[in-house]
């Protein structure tokens, strides 16, 4: 396969609004890749960062397509007018995700007071972000990377070893290491990895699907959290955003990182994830894998589920 550079790329990255995919949209602007910012909103420093980039006479640009990445259509739409715009795109990258709780919860049933699952909705609020929006997004882009639309410009050429594109996933240690109060988001997380394996072949056809695995990252998916940051201690290591997001970059780039990668990263250091018989996550102190606080969170979790209020079957519809 030939070599990858970011630079004179196009890239989408869903949920750039904030967080890891704010940083790694942050980073590929300055080594002169074009981003398409998929998301609902934008927090003022992705606003800001938009602004800094939007000018259509000087490259790189930045784009802001609003998002909705739990409507198959919103994705269609994000593919559209990232050809519209820049003609092709050469690495996507499906980071949009959320963590329970407070989000859609396992541990508190659809129907119940805090959920964000309609009783009767039939899917799952966090894996329709976490898990099925990164898998449609990866087969939109194999349809115009492997069958290119007869309308489209002729920069958007097939995919190819000798033309080679980029998927970037974002997994977790959660993929790696169960966590008790957080199973849907584990679960979720345990299939993006197996997913991202499931692909390493696509790289015969030139298109390398890898995933960053990182631990703890101070974002405001934590920081602005009160209910999350009970689980830390002010003594326990965070991983950065950029330390995630330069770990994305070398995915895209570096030739050591082939199709199926799971790149776990942590507090200054990075490692790959065997398929078989790897270790795991060294939670030693100081590698940003481990929260202090865990046995106490996990004690919230039994409140819960002794509480009727929650967990009481609902009732049967008499209409």
């Amino acid at each position: 396969m030939a070599n990858f550079t970011v630079s004179g790329k196009t890239a989408i990255i869903t949920g750039a609004g904030s967080g890891i995919n704010l940083c790694f949209a942050e980073l590929l602007l300055t080594k002169g890749c074009n981003v398409v910012f998929a998301d609902l909103t934008l927090r003022p420093e992705a606003e800001q960062l938009v602004s800094q980039y939007r000018s259509k006479d000087k490259a790189p640009r930045a784009v802001f397509v609003q998002t909705d990445v739990t409507s198959w259509s919103a994705l269609r739409n994000m593919f559209e007018v990232t050809v519209r715009e820049f003609g092709s795109f050469d690495l996507v990258c499906p980071g949009a995700g959320v963590y329970e709780p407070n989000w859609s919860n396992f541990w508190h049933p659809p129907g119940s007071a805090e959920s964000k699952d309609e009783l009767d909705a039939s899917h799952y609020a966090l894996l329709d972000i976490n898990l099925t929006h990164p898998i449609r997004t990866t087969q939109l882009a194999l349809s115009y990377w492997l069958h290119p639309p007869a309308s489209t410009s002729q920069a958007l050429l097939k995919a190819s070893p000798e033309n080679p594109k980029r998927v970037v996933h974002v997994s977790s240690i959660a993929a790696q290491l169960p966590v008790f109060r957080a199973p849907l988001y584990g679960a979720s997380k345990f299939a993006i990895s197996g997913f991202v394996r499931c692909l390493a072949s696509l790289e015969s056809a030139g298109v390398r699907v890898n995933a960053v695995a990182p631990g703890v990252v101070r974002t405001p998916l934590w920081t602005e959290h009160p209910e999350k940051m009970i689980y830390l201690k002010e003594e326990d290591a965070w991983v950065t955003p950029q330390e995630v997001a330069e770990a994305m970059l070398s995915c895209a780039e570096s030739e050591e990182h082939k199709g199926g990668t799971i790149l776990e990263v942590g507090a200054g250091n990075t490692r790959h994830v065997g398929a078989f018989n790897d270790p795991g996550p060294d939670l030693s102190p100081g590698k940003g894998f481990a929260t202090s606080n865990s046995a106490q969170a996990n004690e919230v979790i039994w409140e819960w589920m002794g509480d009727s209020k929650i967990w009481a079957p609902p009732a049967a519809d008499k209409s």
